[in-house]
């Protein structure tokens, strides 16, 4: 029972971020793209309830930035004006869960931009981009993680259900895949590819390059459980009666290797993000201006930028929850999988 809370309060954690950067749209004030060159690197604004006359206000407030005197980069508060904080207020056009039309937007200001999370070079806004740039990374580890099971799913349940020189010969290529590093494997994959694409496609493609790099390690514990299941004895009863190898498969093998794939799905999300933040960061991602969190790190690679400019970190730090809450709902999953397992084995029971 203790389990069940933990598992499903993980589910709900994550489905609460996924769900926020998936209308980021509507919670990000400004386009990700749009630029105010006046602004570059200008820090987070902080959000007032009191004003210097000690005044409290009901709505938040921000004062906007000015330029210190006798400093071309260094900015402070124009204490002189102030701007309240709007809500559900009319802004950039969008579109919610990537089809509504939408131009409502959860906050917004008036008379000067808000920027929670500081702005970038171009001015452009850190925390809109962090948002949106979420849907371009979450998306692309969810989808090139679902590659990597279904290969690995296939390759998995071929090579332990019919054995022989096919199970020889694919988890031969499943051990060269497991002893190449990960990271130069899908450097060499991407170095065949072409540079000048379009994001669109450069999206599509990095999914097929990480989810073909990742398919060795689920696809040896499918066969493990395959090679388990095909020797029961429901198996056999329904192979006596004449039950053909894709119904076995189907009906009586498979659905027992879904408890494994949902761990290692929970396992491969955020390892592909990082992959795919990996490869934006070092400018073979998806190009600029889309905004993905590897792109969206990659002014750090200039050492002025690194020294001065502590917000352009940020991004990196609203990226921890999410990796931490695919770890505790992998973890939630592989021990409710082996509770199952011992139950349904009868070893609970006869503790």
């Amino acid at each position: 029972m203790k389990g069940r809370r933990i598992l499903t309060g993980w589910l709900i954690v994550l489905g609460v971020l996924h769900g926020i950067v998936a209308c980021a749209g509507f919670f990000a004030p400004y386009d990700p793209v749009e630029q105010d060159r006046k602004s570059p690197y200008l820090p987070p604004m902080w959000l007032h309830l009191v004003d210097t006359q000690g005044h409290f206000h009901m709505r938040p407030f921000v004062y906007p930035s000015k330029l210190h005197e006798g400093t071309f980069d260094q900015y402070e508060e124009d204490t002189t004006r102030s701007d309240l904080l709007k809500f559900f207020v009319s802004g950039a056009r969008y579109r919610l869960l990537g089809l509504l039309p939408c131009r409502l937007h959860l906050f917004g200001t008036e008379n000067t931009r808000i920027y929670l999370l500081g702005s970038d070079t171009y001015g452009r806004d850190q925390f809109s981009r962090l948002l949106i740039g979420g849907q371009v990374s979450l998306l692309a580890g969810i989808l090139a993680a679902g590659l990597s099971l279904l290969i690995g799913l296939s390759i998995g349940a071929v090579a332990g259900y019919y054995g022989g020189w096919r199970d020889d010969m694919l988890m031969r290529a499943a051990e060269l895949f497991l002893a190449v590093p990960w990271l130069y494997l899908l450097f060499a994959f991407r170095a065949f590819l072409p540079l000048a694409v379009s994001p669109l496609e450069t999206f599509f493609l990095i999914i097929a390059v990480i989810g073909a790099v990742g398919w060795a390690r689920p696809a040896r514990l499918v066969r493990s459980v395959v090679l388990s299941a095909k020797e029961r004895d429901f198996v056999r009863a329904a192979r006596g009666f004449g039950a053909t190898n894709g119904y076995l498969l189907r009906r009586h093998i498979l659905p027992e290797t879904f408890s494994v794939l949902l761990t290692q799905a929970a396992m491969l999300i955020p390892q592909y993000v990082l992959a795919e933040m990996t490869l934006s960061f070092l400018g073979l991602g998806v190009p600029e201006p889309v905004p993905s969190w590897g792109n969206l790190l990659s002014n750090l690679q200039q050492y002025s930028v690194l020294v001065s400019y502590w917000w352009i970190y940020l991004p990196a730090l609203a990226m921890v929850p999410f990796f931490l809450g695919y770890l505790g709902l992998a973890s939630s999953l592989q021990k409710r999988g082996e509770a199952y397992k011992m139950e349904k084995t009868g070893v609970g029971s006869l503790a």
